[in-house]
């Protein structure tokens, strides 16, 4: 009998070698702008004290901050974190599927399902992996996914998760009914469909259509999930997002969220029907092959969540100082993406510009977001500013001052 001919595996000559490292080396963007001293990234918070933090010795106006309602630095959240690390430990030391389950993580998931008007509640370690727990766990082979363009990169990863799964998905342009609608006709009728968005917009700040998006969604029998990362503690009734903005609580099968702002914390959640809920229990790999949420981050979340209850002038001081900065920026000029939300985005347009004008800012004492290409589309490069409830008007009227200043040094502005 002939034995079977091996072809030989080709070897590369020195010339045809490819380092995988290389992309690495010839990576210079980020050198060159912090040789020309505009480099706006990971900047070394030393103390936070809320509307004002220091940085590099120095107190800034902080301008760009996700901390919605100020409670980073609020007493009692605090206090929380520190007695939860006292009693529970720094650590679960498992996933919450076998020894990484406290009393704690069942009392914020009761609190936060009843909180937002749902069956059930499931926390996961942190916002980012809670897409990645929901999305692939649910959709599957010969399922679609139907996804917003501009939704959160946390979504982009877990349909890219979903695709790996064999399932299928497909994009509509940025908040754009008539091409969601475009876009699920043409899918098979007798599909299972999950439509998922951003609540509030992370970059720009806008809210979804959502009411046109149900619409849609019920037209296709499809399933809604919405990111209310940014929405709770921000919009709807007592900060309670999205759905509740709009009154559509009951045609949002699931919403997520995050720890890492509102609540002054770190770690995700979703909420939904105790049934599906239960399936994504024993069926999520993010949720089953990590390791569980912090004690501090739960009490800390635990107590932002009864300060948001107790305390809905929060919210209330939050939209106002958002409004306020929305009409002082048109009123001196600028080009803003308008909204409802706590960002407020405004349009520089290029980006050395953005990053001439970050460095501006921050030499005189305000601390925002530069977003640039490929991040924004060219023309957009922005400098995303939000605000929180802790802001005095001071510290807003400051800002203002320093936008107009440096915009006119610059050019932007007359």
């Amino acid at each position: 009998m002939k034995q079977p001919v091996e072809t030989p595996i080709p070897v590369a000559t020195e010339k045809e070698k490819i380092d995988l490292f290389q992309k690495c080396w010839d990576f210079t963007r980020a050198d060159e702008v912090k040789a020309a001293g505009f480099y706006p990234y990971f900047r070394a918070i030393e103390e936070n004290e809320g509307p004002v933090v220091q940085i590099e010795g120095r107190k800034v106006i902080m301008a760009g901050s996700n901390n919605y309602l100020g409670l980073t630095a609020h007493p009692k959240v605090k206090d929380a974190a520190i007695k939860a690390v006292e009693k529970y430990g720094t650590g679960c030391s498992g996933s919450r599927y076998l020894t990484g389950t406290l009393d704690i993580h069942y009392e914020l998931e009761d609190k936060l399902a009843k909180f937002m008007g749902k069956e059930a509640c499931l926390l996961f370690s942190t916002g980012y992996q809670t897409a990645q727990g929901i999305i692939p766990t649910l959709v599957q082979r010969g399922e679609y996914l139907v996804t917003d363009k501009d939704n959160h990169a946390c979504i982009v990863a877990g349909y890219m998760m979903a695709k790996g799964m064999f399932a299928d998905f497909v994009r509509y342009k940025h908040n754009d009914m008539a091409d969601l609608e475009r876009v699920t006709s043409r899918l098979p009728k007798n599909s299972s469909k999950l439509v998922v968005t951003d609540g509030v917009f992370s970059t720009t700040g806008e809210m979804v259509n959502l009411p046109d998006l149900v619409n849609i969604a019920k037209k296709y029998n499809a399933r809604i999930l919405v990111d209310d990362a940014h929405a709770i503690g921000v919009v709807g009734k007592g900060g309670r997002g999205t759905a509740s903005h709009y009154g559509l609580e009951n045609e949002v099968d699931l919403t997520m969220g995050t720890f890492s702002k509102t609540f002054a914390a770190l770690g995700g959640f979703v909420v939904g029907t105790e049934r599906v809920i239960n399936y994504l229990k024993h069926h999520s790999p993010a949720l089953i092959f990590s390791a569980s949420p912090t004690p501090a981050s739960v009490a800390a979340a635990l107590a932002a969540l009864e300060i948001l209850e107790a305390e809905p002038e929060r919210i209330t001081k939050l939209k106002k100082n958002s409004d306020r900065m929305r009409t002082g920026f048109k009123k001196l000029g600028f080009q803003i993406i308008d909204g409802r939300s706590a960002i407020v985005p405004v349009i520089v347009g290029d980006d050395m510009i953005a990053f001439q004008f970050w460095r501006e800012l921050f030499d005189n004492g305000v601390f925002v977001n530069a977003f640039i290409s490929p991040g924004v589309p060219p023309g957009m490069q922005m400098m995303r500013t939000s605000y929180m409830a802790t802001h005095e008007n001071h510290h807003l009227d400051k800002i203002l001052d320093i936008f107009s200043k440096t915009a006119r040094k610059l050019g932007i502005l007359n």
